[in-house]
């Protein structure tokens, strides 16, 4: 049995590893062949569905399992250690898993499938397959720990709060897209503030949680988007939340806080009606609470409000008759969740010329074959019945003569 060998990987004993071990030892064809078909399933599912399956497979559940070991290399504390001898173990027992075989498993040895983006474990599984000793299979696997972590924060960019069980989702890397901060046009000041304050968090100095605010459409979404991009090979990681899971931000905090990547947790059109509270609660979890933010913790936001919270004329009066006494402790009170982000930047709609050059740039890069003074002169007519001038709706303006395969050109 695997499970009473491995010493620091966990292995249960109806894991995959364990069960399909012991139907290869035991020679039982019909219980292989429904592992075979998991394991494919698998392999689809996490996006490694080529070459060898069974050596895939068990490359994905070493760079998945979170244990002592994997953590420790991964925040670069492990030095020589008790762990080393007892991962070295493991490391011996897997070099056998790694060549175990049996007849019925050459469909799975050198698979083709279909694979929608390239999976890093794909070629990784081939150089821990190709280790002569479990010194040289060790070094594989704690370079990989403390170049890229262990677990989902290893294979993933950005992540969104289940509203079931809070556990972290996954979004998948081709979703998130490949927009960069040189791809948006304009802006430039606003980028800038962005770039130095997000450098100065992932090079561990002190930074500020921050507010984009201004107008719909401007870009304040993507520009998060593309910070993440740009840093994600640097350890940066974005976790996106909503209003109603602002409770489930200490218990993300605690988790995050052992591990060894920046995180900006992302709160995405944020604004508050005049009698909603929940705001209280954002803003002793921002700044003000008894423990202190996590070095490692960000919160970016954006909001269509510069002061995120709705106000109305009586809260400008300081005295009513059916409401609070001093009604300017009320506006100072809303007034405090903005002043919690130590940096907040406007994004305002962007100039007729600006409008223009963001058609301009999104046409050329889409490919589109047009002339230029009917291309802008449909953009005019376009934003005017489309909310305005806006990156928004340039890009839907575009998307449009796309798909009318450049009729109006």
């Amino acid at each position: 049995m695997i499970g009473s060998v491995l010493l620091v990987y966990n292995a249960p004993a109806d894991s995959l590893p364990v069960l399909f071990t012991n139907a290869v030892n035991t020679n039982n064809s019909e219980h292989i062949y429904k592992l075979i078909h998991k394991l494919i399933e698998i392999a689809h599912e996490n996006n490694y569905a080529e070459g060898n399956l069974w050596q895939n497979f068990l490359t994905h559940f070493i760079l998945s399992n979170e244990n002592v070991f994997s953590l420790a290399c991964e925040r670069k504390k492990l030095n020589e250690s008790s762990l080393k001898f007892l991962a070295l173990n493991d490391f011996a027992l897997f070099m056998k898993l790694f060549h175990i075989h049996h007849d019925n498993m050459k469909i799975i040895e050198n698979f083709i499938g279909i694979q929608e983006f390239y999976s890093p474990i794909c070629e990784f599984s081939k150089l821990l397959a190709s280790s002569k000793t479990p010194d040289e299979f060790y070094e594989y696997v704690t370079d990989f720990y403390r170049d890229y972590g262990v677990g989902i924060f290893a294979f993933n960019k950005a992540f969104r709060l289940s509203s079931s069980n809070n556990r972290l989702i996954p979004v998948q890397n081709k979703n998130v897209g490949d927009m960069k901060l040189n791809d948006i046009v304009g802006y430039e000041i606003q980028k800038g503030e962005l770039i130095s304050n997000t450098e100065a968090f992932i090079s561990g100095k002190p930074a500020n949680n921050v507010l984009l605010y201004g107008d719909g459409g401007t870009g304040k979404s993507t520009s998060v988007k593309a910070l993440l991009n740009e840093y994600y090979s640097k350890g940066l990681r974005v976790i996106e939340i909503y209003k109603h899971q602002f409770k489930e931000i200490l218990k993300l905090t605690e988790t995050l806080r052992r591990r060894n990547y920046k995180f900006i947790i992302f709160i995405d059109d944020l604004s508050f009606e005049e009698n909603e509270s929940d705001y209280k609660y954002l803003k002793a979890i921002i700044e003000g609470g008894i423990e202190a933010r996590p070095e490692n913790i960000l919160i970016y936001a954006t909001s269509n409000r510069r002061h995120i919270i709705r106000e109305v004329w009586s809260d400008r009066d300081d005295m009513e008759h059916n409401g609070d006494i001093h009604r300017s402790d009320t506006v100072e009170e809303k007034l405090s969740l903005a002043s919690r982000f130590g940096i907040a930047i406007n994004y305002s709609s962007p100039t007729r010329k600006m409008y223009h050059e963001i058609v301009l740039n999104l046409a050329k890069k889409s490919g589109l074959n047009f002339d230029k003074e009917k291309l802008l002169a449909g953009a005019d007519r376009w934003e005017m019945r489309h909310g305005g001038k806006t990156g928004r709706a340039a890009r839907q303006y575009i998307d449009y003569l796309l798909g009318m395969e450049q009729k109006n050109l």
